[in-house]
């Protein structure tokens, strides 16, 4: 008879060979259920056990004749009543307000740009500066023009009151009157038509000074000093201007929510929180705009959320994270999220009763940060197992790491020689 040891687990056969049929176990104790059993209930042949009596009962079990299962070392929580939000989390995107492309009106030589490329300006801020002296001297002949007109109608209007003082004596004939009148009526024309000439030059004019029609930032200058500005649509831009503050952030949502999203902006709980992915810090924004259509290809609808931004946190084309927040319940039941199994009947918890184990069927509301909301199953007064759930059957034996006890200590094994049976 041979002993093969290893450790603390001593095997026997008969001539150093595990003999078939032979009855392997752990010397100093009987073998604890399941690990007699091989597997899913079939015996090795070996030894017949003895016979329990009342005092004694049979080896590996007790005195209801089921085996003696050790108990499972768990990890538990209680079930929480807390105000929990009713939120959607979602992927955004940044954008300008308004985005305006900076190009000229007019075909002219640039003379000076008048801003640093990327930087910061505000509505009026002079950005460009055309070559504009040969509309200064249209415009200086057309207010000469006026003023000409002008002094020529002092001189008509002296001409009519003559005749017209001669008319009333008798000694002018009235096409005299007539053609007076005519002279007078023709230079007050020609003034309206010179000071609109006038002011169709300022006009002009003030295009070769091109300027900032938004607060902004303005991006980098696509021609510089000396260089040609054209005209139209398909001319080259000169600048953008991207206005930062406020911003918007557009993000999509499941055209499911879209009711409860209507709601909280009625009732004015709506809150948006974004933050710029690579940056830390969040701010927080309304709803500004939902879209007036769903997206067909995808059920979605979009929305856009408006945020002051004087600090620049989010930036115009940048992908973010969202946070619509809709409203808060004030008494929601909660368990960790790693309390939530999942099974072939949807999902469950292990609730502890009387140091036993209990599959309990939940619904799971949302999930939020790491709890999860329950509609319906639990009351908010159990215990769950938040670890240790991969032991456990139901009705299982538990005793709870660092609470409850300590996990039981490993047997003290021994070698010792024996026969087979």
């Amino acid at each position: 008879m041979a002993v093969l040891t290893f450790g603390r687990v001593a095997l026997f056969s008969a001539a150093g060979v595990l003999a078939a049929g032979a009855f392997l176990h752990y010397t100093g104790r009987p073998v604890p259920w399941p690990l007699d059993q091989v597997p899913y209930g079939k015996v090795i042949p070996g030894p017949a056990k003895p016979v329990a009596t009342a005092s004694a009962p049979a080896a590996g079990g007790n005195r209801s004749g089921q085996p003696n299962r050790p108990p499972v070392t768990v990890v538990t929580a209680k079930v929480e009543r807390r105000p929990m939000p009713v939120r959607i989390d979602a992927i955004g995107t940044v954008q300008a307000i308004s985005t305006v492309n900076i190009r000229s009106r007019v075909d002219s030589q640039i003379m000076a740009v008048e801003f640093r490329d990327g930087a910061m300006v505000n509505k009026g801020d002079v950005l460009f500066r055309l070559d504009s002296r040969q509309l200064e001297a249209q415009l200086r002949q057309a207010e000469a023009n006026v003023a000409r007109d002008k002094a020529s109608l002092i001189a008509a209007e002296s001409d009519l009151r003559r005749a017209e003082e001669l008319s009333r004596r008798e000694i002018a004939t009235d096409a005299r009157l007539d053609t007076a009148r005519t002279a007078v009526s023709t230079l007050r024309a020609a003034i309206r038509g010179g000071e609109a000439a006038v002011d169709s030059l300022r006009v002009q004019l003030s295009y070769y000074t091109i300027t900032a029609p938004v607060s902004g930032r303005v991006g980098v200058a696509a021609l510089k000093e000396g260089n040609i500005a054209k005209s139209g649509d398909s001319s080259a831009m000169l600048a953008t201007i991207n206005q930062i503050d406020p911003i918007y952030v557009s993000f999509a949502v499941a055209q499911r929510y879209l009711p409860e999203i209507r709601e909280a902006m009625q009732a004015k709980t709506a809150v948006v929180q974004a933050s710029q992915q690579g940056v830390g810090r969040t701010i927080e924004g309304t709803i500004a705009v939902i879209d007036n259509a769903v997206d067909a290809t995808t059920g979605t609808i979009q929305i856009r959320a408006s945020f002051d931004n004087p600090a620049e946190t989010l930036w115009p084309g940048a992908l973010g994270q969202v946070r619509l927040t809709l409203r808060t319940e004030p008494d929601a039941v909660t368990v960790p999220r790693e309390a939530v199994q999942t099974g072939q009947n949807g999902s469950y918890v292990f609730v502890i009763e009387n140091n036993a184990a209990r599959a309990r069927p939940i619904v799971v509301a949302r999930n939020v940060d790491d709890r999860a909301v329950i509609a319906s199953g639990l009351a908010g007064d159990e215990i769950v197992v938040i670890d240790g759930q991969l032991l456990l059957t139901e009705g299982a034996r538990t005793i709870e790491r660092g609470r409850g006890g300590q996990s039981p200590p490993a047997p003290n094994l021994t070698s010792q020689r024996g026969s087979a049976g």
